[in-house]
């Protein structure tokens, strides 16, 4: 296939995957469950953090730490709720409540010094940077460790910012910023849509490499970056919503499918890349 061929399947695939019908089996469910701002971002976050492994289980261990939040996750926050944990209470696979209290730890003097995490974000200048979600992940790290009499929380923020994908935390961007009214959420105004980055995983990079989108073998930080650029090219406003095309051929495991529909479209079939 060529470029252009490329480039119509993967505008096709995101087409057909983001609809609603998406979002119950997604993890995006649980921030959309909300109204106000803040227990949208704080669920957003919360729910990005342990969104790795089977989806199913991972729907299933959200709905349990919204229920351990009594389904009011920015007041749990705020009135300190996550202290009556049991640290060593396992939550989600490796990640623990000690993991929920250092990040909640770590978020509420964000919210008390500026009401929301949008605010932050702007507050921090994250859509001026080359990268605002590393940005972003950096400053807050620096206030949760502070709140944390200086520990760290791989399973929250990872340290190794230089080269991690961020793959969780872009995908909770992705939720919070992306404002065509499907699937996302669209209730941030701080960064644009533009300025997201792909959730690389590794299905999304394994899909990458078989169309030809992504040479490095590895899912990190410069994959990320190099994959984010070749998406801009097909939508300069709005990257990340190539990232439904890289799920639905790559987890879905349609790239035959997908290849075969893409070869019975007529040569002249026009994809309006701006929709």
């Amino acid at each position: 296939m060529d470029r252009e061929q490329i480039d119509r399947l993967l505008l096709e695939e995101a087409e057909r995957i983001n609809r609603p019908e998406f979002i119950g089996e997604d993890p995006v469910q649980f921030p959309r469950r909300f109204s106000t701002l803040q227990d949208i971002e704080v669920t957003a976050l919360v729910t990005s953090a342990i969104s790795w492994g089977r989806r199913a289980m991972i729907r299933r261990d959200a709905e349990r730490i919204l229920d351990l939040m009594g389904h009011e996750p920015y007041r749990y926050m705020m009135e300190e709720g996550y202290e009556d944990l049991d640290p060593g209470r396992n939550l989600h696979r490796t990640f623990f409540a000690r993991d929920l209290q250092w990040y909640l730890r770590g978020l509420r003097p964000v919210y008390k010094a500026h009401g929301s995490l949008d605010a932050f974000a702007r507050s921090i200048g994250a859509a001026d940077t080359p990268a605002p979600a590393w940005h972003l992940a950096a400053e807050l790290q620096k206030i949760a460790c502070d709140a944390n009499s200086g520990a760290v929380s791989p399973q929250c923020i990872p340290t190794n910012l230089r080269s991690t994908a961020l793959k969780r935390l872009n995908m909770a961007l992705r939720w919070l910023v992306r404002d065509d009214g499907i699937v996302d959420i669209g209730v941030w105004s701080s960064i644009p849509k533009s300025r997201l980055f792909i959730p690389l995983d590794v299905h999304s990079g394994n899909t990458a490499r078989a169309l030809g989108l992504l040479d490095r073998k590895a899912n990190d930080r410069r994959s990320v970056e190099l994959l984010t650029e070749r998406m801009r090219d097909i939508r300069p406003d709005d990257p990340a919503l190539l990232d439904f095309a890289l799920f639905g051929i790559g987890v879905q495991d349609r790239a035959d499918e997908a290849l075969g529909r893409l070869k019975a479209l007529p040569t002249d079939t026009h994809f309006d890349q701006n929709r």
